[in-house]
């Protein structure tokens, strides 16, 4: 069942009991009765706010037994149901797993459960932390469930509901399969909670919802609680984006559509210079218009949000460089956004925060400069900085002590983090291979972090001014709600051996049939499915028509198409020979040469000033090159100076004659040129051209051709009386069943893609007994502990002992190139590695990784559909070493050349694949077991052993 409510909150009680009977009044009176009984009513008492609509109807559908998908704004209060899920399985008795996408985020909600139901209910399980896993509500990554579930965990016995907050990031590529994992695994008994942002196909995933875990309801919320208003900000001046049209619908703001036309019709420089003689009267409105219309800087921004009462505000740019920057500029601007005592408490609130580091690694972390922000009410957010720094930021943001925030798009992926506004710097991002310009779900995803529910009227989404603007692209990017969702669910070697070993081969094959990236994918092929009956349909009428009483038109038709086919390749290949001929005459001429352009708009008699050579071919002559063929330059008999192209020169040319060219020749002199094309029509007006003899054609003496043509006019059908009529038909039909068999294989191509990729991952597993049919090898039971993008190279190194005989710091080198990628593309300087043992491992990797990618290409595992294994990145092996051998961290971060947030990101990835190949590695004979735990212990110090939970 499918409900959309957009009705604001309290209307929907309020309209209840208006202009009842008594016998209605009586009924509403025994509802309400019977619904003080139920556990939401209980739950509504917790809150010192009423709940809206969509919320209500959402718990009460929990209470019913059903599964829910939530899909509303960012800032709705969609975690209310999720708490509700919570409420119902403490009074029941039974266990809630409460997950999230991200660490920052669970330790968020680990924090707000235990203020509410105490820390003695609430646990916490992260790659980082395990805090009372045994509680009967547990915070933890999606990650975390999904392992317990190929492991069959102790830890779900009793388990009666899980909440996935952020499940829109089944979308992602890198990690949305992980989401579709779970809900296809999770136990029959476990009722699912769905949290998403809006999404336009939110009745598609409940469908899909729908059809693996049961009745699921799907309720839609559109209403904002805090209103959002668009504006534009340009030189000192903040116009709305929007202004209301007729019949409440909303146009865009004719003031910036009439400052782009100005901006567009404004002279670049180069107009600037070929215009020196504009008139002082347009100089002046220029000056005028460029007074008015510029991108405000960003300390400017930030004072004119204060000065309108629009603090806090998050800028979001798209680079950790400058929103740093930023905050420096902000900085030297004098910019003060608090008082003595706003500073005061956010200089004691840090201190107490960063009493853990070392006051040796304050210094390295850019401690004081970040404090001095701080304390004037200015920060940055992002992935570079250390944990702690960041969840400072987050908390005085909260409070209200830090007033704005310059921050990355990752601030907006589910953090609790609210502003007032949000300014978006440009509307164009690096998505990691190019600039391109955000999405709509992009643009919702990040303005929707404005307006603070219970404190703002209001909220205000500020995007600045830039050169080219359009305003009806900013104004489609505002008014689009188009966040569709899409599965990136790809089966991999850990899933497929973890999948056999619990429910066999077939089971498997018909279990990921059911993912969502199979139901979306058989949904598109029943609209192409109904194409290609229409199709034949078609293709039947037109068989019909073309039907001939004298024979089998088809085969004629076919000899025809034959015919066709082959006098068209042979006059391509003509063609081809041609310009081929054209461009060894063309590569011959001199300047001095006096030559007839065949054709074009420039054709008649002309003299080379410069041949124009292709780079690298300098025929003796020093001259402009060209890549794309000789493109000479020449001087018409008119006068005009032009260089001309391949195009202009179909056949050979020749030189006529010889002319020499003045040393004081200048092309942009007009008497110059005058004179020069006199001499050339003097010299060489009379002479007339050879007329350039074409080359008998190709087809005359083509075998081929004459059979095919003997076979046409032996066949019946060539004397029929309405041949032509029937072949208008068949040529019909042709292009129809051409059409029709392209899309036969779409379909073929996507109909059982899921399960067609999984049979190549169980081949490849068998090829290295991983499998056996439905049995897995012991090797195959290694590879099931062992999760990530290289799990596959991470078992072959422990079964080829690759790893034997390492320090614990060289076997953290080796393990980092399975977690590291670079931000960037290849740097052109290798990687410096620890040296020995060490080394030879990593060589060793790599080598065995190059066995396994021929492998992957033998049973055809597609790298770019999102399917086996990368080249492992040795970029981070030199961080790790000394990191886990005892180095400082100045020295790390400066050998590194990487932000403190980056390195522990990475130290934490490392130390968590680190924890796997402890538990996979055999315990006898080996000591990479005992070296993993050992490597941890000494990667789990300084600032990557910081908890970020208390």
């Amino acid at each position: 069942m499918i409900v959309l409510l957009s009705v604001r909150p309290g209307t929907l009680e309020s309209t209840m009991t208006q202009d009842l009977s008594p016998a209605e009044r009586y009924a509403a009176a025994r509802r309400r009765a019977a619904e003080q009984a139920t556990a939401l009513a209980g739950f509504r008492e917790m809150y010192d706010f009423g709940l809206d609509p969509f919320q209500i109807e959402a718990c009460r559908a929990l209470e019913a037994g059903k599964g829910v998908l939530v899909a509303a704004p960012t800032g709705s209060g969609k975690t209310i149901v999720g708490e509700f899920a919570v409420h119902l399985a403490l009074q029941q008795g039974r266990k809630c797993f409460y997950t999230t996408p991200i660490k920052a985020l669970s330790n968020q909600k680990y924090s707000d459960l235990c203020r509410r139901y105490g820390s003695g209910k609430v646990g916490l399980l992260t790659g980082d932390n395990s805090i009372n896993a045994d509680a009967p509500v547990v915070v933890m990554t999606t990650e975390v469930l999904r392992n317990m579930l190929y492991a069959g965990s102790q830890t779900l016995r009793g388990l009666g509901y899980v909440v996935m907050d952020e499940v829109h990031y089944l979308s992602d590529r890198f990690r949305g399969a992980v989401w579709e994992e779970v809900i296809i695994h999770l136990p029959a008994s476990v009722t699912l909670v769905s949290l998403s942002a809006t999404v336009s196909n939110a009745e598609e995933f409940g469908d899909w919802l729908d059809t693996v875990r049961g009745d699921t309801e799907v309720i839609v919320s559109e209403h904002r609680p805090v209103p959002l208003f668009q504006h534009v900000l340009a030189g000192r001046r903040m116009y709305d984006l929007f202004e209301e049209g007729e019949g409440h619908r909303k146009a865009v703001n004719p003031d910036l559509t009439r400052m782009a036309r100005l901006e567009a019709s404004r002279p670049t420089y180069a107009d600037r210079r070929r215009g020196r003689n504009m008139r002082e009267a347009d100089r002046e409105r220029e000056r005028r218009q460029r007074s008015r219309i510029w991108t405000p800087s960003r300390p400017e921004v930030i004072e004119r949000l204060d000065s309108e009462g629009l603090l806090p505000a998050i800028t979001f740019i798209f680079s950790r460089a400058a929103c740093e920057a930023a905050v420096q500029q902000c900085l030297y601007a004098g910019l003060r956004l608090n008082d003595e005592e706003a500073r005061e408490e956010v200089r004691t609130l840090v201190e107490e925060r960063t009493a853990h580091i070392a006051p040796e690694d304050l210094h390295v972390l850019g401690y004081y400069e970040w404090l001095e922000g701080l304390e004037r009410g200015i920060a940055a957010h992002h992935a570079g900085m250390l944990p702690t720094f960041k969840e400072v930021v987050e908390e005085l943001f909260v409070r209200g002590l830090v007033k704005a925030v310059f921050a990355t798009e990752t601030l907006a992926l589910g953090i609790n983090m609210p502003a007032r506004s949000v300014v978006l710097e440009k509307l164009v991002k690096w998505n990691g291979e190019q600039h391109a310009d955000i999405t709509p779900g992009e643009y919702t995803q990040l303005t929707g972090r404005a307006g603070r529910r219970g404190i703002d009227v209001e909220g205000h989404a500020v995007v600045l001014w830039q050169r080219a603007m359009n305003p009806e692209q900013v104004a489609g990017l505002a008014g689009t709600r188009t966040y569709p969702l899409r599965s990136s669910f790809k089966p991999s070697y850990n899933m497929a051996v973890n999948l056999v070993e619990q429910f066999g081969r077939h089971r498997s094959r018909e279990l990921l049939e059911t993912s969502f990236a199979q139901f979306q994918a058989d949904k598109s092929v029943v609209g192409i499915s109904r194409q290609v009956q229409r199709n034949e349909e078609g293709l039947a009428g037109y068989k019909e028509a073309m039907t001939c009483h004298l024979g089998d038109f088809s085969e004629y038709a076919r000899l025809r198409r034959e015919l066709k086919d082959r006098e068209t390749e042979l006059a391509r290949q003509g063609a081809s020979q041609r310009r081929a001929e054209a461009a060894v005459a063309l590569e011959r001429l001199k300047p001095g040469d006096v030559i007839h352009v065949p054709t074009g708009k420039y054709a008649g008699l002309a003299l080379v000033l410069d041949p124009g050579l292709p780079a690298g071919r300098s025929n003796g002559h020093r001259g402009f090159e060209h890549h794309d063929g000789p493109r000479p330059l020449v001087l018409t008999a008119e006068r005009q100076v032009k260089r001309l192209a391949a195009i202009d020169f179909p056949v050979p040319v020749e030189a006529l004659e010889r002319m020499r060219i003045p040393k004081s020749f200048n092309p942009r002199s007009p008497q110059s040129r005058r004179d020069l094309a006199s001499a050339l029509r003097t010299k060489a007006g009379h002479i007339r051209p050879e007329r350039h003899r074409g080359r008998r054609s190709q087809a005359a003496d083509d075998r081929e051709i004459a059979r095919l043509r003997t076979a046409l006019r032996a066949h019946p059908c060539h004397g029929c009386n309405d041949r032509e009529d029937h072949a208008r038909w068949a040529e019909r039909y042709h292009r129809l069943l051409r059409d029709t068999k392209q899309l036969e294989h779409r379909i073929e191509g996507r109909t059982n893609t899921i399960a067609r990729t999984f049979d190549r991952i169980v081949s490849l597993l068998t090829e290295l007994d991983y499998l056996r049919g439905n049995e897995v090898t012991e090797h195959g039971k290694r590879l099931a502990r062992l999760y990530g993008e290289l799990d596959l190279l991470a078992s072959e190194c422990l079964r080829e002992r690759v790893w034997e005989g390492l320090s614990p710091a060289e076997l953290a080198a080796c393990v980092s190139a399975l977690v590291y990628e670079a931000r960037v593309g290849d740097d052109a300087l290798a990687p410096k590695l620890p040296s020995g043992k060490a080394k030879a491992a990593l060589g060793e990797m790599v080598r065995i990784w190059g066995r396994l990618d021929a492998l992957e290409e033998e049973f055809r595992i597609n790298q770019a559909e999102g399917v086996g294994q990368r080249e492992p990145d040795l970029g981070f092996a030199w961080a790790a070493y000394m990191w886990a051998s005892g180095t400082g961290l100045d020295e790390v971060l400066r050998e590194a050349d990487m932000p403190a947030g980056d390195f522990v990101r990475w130290c934490k990835q490392v130390i968590d694949v680190l924890g796997q190949i402890s538990a996979a590695a055999p315990v006898e004979g080996s000591t990479v077991a005992k070296n993993a735990r050992k490597a941890v212990e000494g990667l789990l110090r300084g600032v990557v052993a910081y908890s970020s939970v208390g």
